[in-house]
């Protein structure tokens, strides 16, 4: 039994241009201790189908067209406002990329992590307050004592993404949802915040869904890797799967695009030509086919089913139809993406 499974999942959202489809037929599952990192471009889905896990797309505008959103084998989707409340924050959390516009500016930190442990918690003032500075201590804050008087704004981007980090594990979750959690912080902080959530998540076995566009991020954090381009997976399988044995041409186009600090080739590193599809108006094919220099006309015409590529590794591809050429002989005789 998954921990989390997100069925055939469609959110649209009406707004005065039209109704912009969002996320369409999203699926995949999350593991007891296993991370999954969701990846692609800005405005391919990745936030939104976090947000719907959380129960925090605004209904209206936004609609749930369609899926299933399981959890412990509970229907999220269904719940009530009040029931949702009992889970966010204790059963599942996240954390935002941006934390100067997620913490209260108005309130101390200790404070604002003790809100989260006397919504869920049965503790006394002096528990919550004693549970709120081992909290930041554990996330590495120095001095937690004294950081626990002070306000956001006294804190540094990476030390308001560390306390952002405590208020989501304050109760001890069984799903951390992490949404860009380095974006907005410079390369070395990045690290160390890594390292903090994969130290934390081996000691609590916490299930995490990391949301990036950070290839790199996601070889040193994930298990399994899902790619989103146009509101869609395109291909799913292990980090593995995705790496050295990809099967979509645009997982392959992200991989050419990012340096490889490790060959000793020199390398041109490849762009991938144009822009996403418009999601007011969605291609009937592949969303990727007017980027894809191997596209065909069943590409173009005809939106390509999950082929089974291995083991849990599938791919959203008419290349790797029985009777199609396959993505490798196509390289093998095209220029790449």
């Amino acid at each position: 039994m998954h921990l989390l499974e997100v069925k055939n999942l469609a959110i649209n959202f009406k707004t005065y241009g039209g109704e912009v489809k969002a996320v369409r037929d999203v699926s995949f599952h999350v593991d007891e201790g296993e991370v999954v990192a969701i990846v692609g471009e800005s405005g391919s889905g990745k936030s939104v189908t976090a947000q719907s896990i959380m129960g925090l797309v605004p209904r209206p505008p936004g609609i749930i067209k369609g899926g299933s959103i399981i959890f412990k084998e509970q229907e999220l989707l269904h719940m009530t406002r009040k029931e949702m409340r009992k889970i966010k924050g204790s059963k599942i959390s996240m954390v935002f990329q941006d934390p100067m516009t997620s913490l209260n500016p108005t309130m101390r930190i200790g404070k604002q992590i003790e809100e989260n442990l006397f919504s869920h918690k049965k503790m006394s003032k002096k528990q919550v307050k004693k549970k709120a500075i081992e909290l930041l201590r554990q996330v590495d804050i120095p001095n937690p004592e004294s950081r626990y008087e002070q306000y956001p704004h006294q804190f540094s981007g990476g030390m308001r993404q560390r306390a952002m980090i405590a208020i989501a594990l304050a109760c001890e979750p069984d799903l951390l949802i992490a949404d860009e959690p380095t974006t907005a912080l410079d390369v070395t902080i990045q690290a160390q915040v890594l390292e903090l959530m994969r130290e934390l998540q081996k000691e609590t076995n916490t299930s995490i869904i990391l949301i990036t566009h950070d290839l790199g991020v996601v070889a040193e954090m994930a298990q399994s890797v899902a790619v989103m381009y146009g509101g869609m997976l395109v291909e799913k399988g292990t980090v593995n799967d995705i790496f050295h044995h990809s099967a979509h041409p645009y997982t392959r186009g992200l991989l050419k695009s990012i340096p490889n600090v490790e060959s000793t080739e020199k390398k041109k590193l490849v762009p991938i030509k144009g822009s996403p599809p418009d999601l007011f108006s969605p291609p009937k094919g592949c969303p990727f086919a007017p980027r894809c220099k191997y596209a065909m006309d069943v590409c173009i015409d005809h939106m390509p089913p999950e082929f089974e590529i291995g083991n849990n590794h599938t791919a959203r591809c008419w290349l790797n139809h029985t009777h199609a050429p396959g993505i490798d002989e196509f390289e093998s005789r095209s220029e790449p993406l």
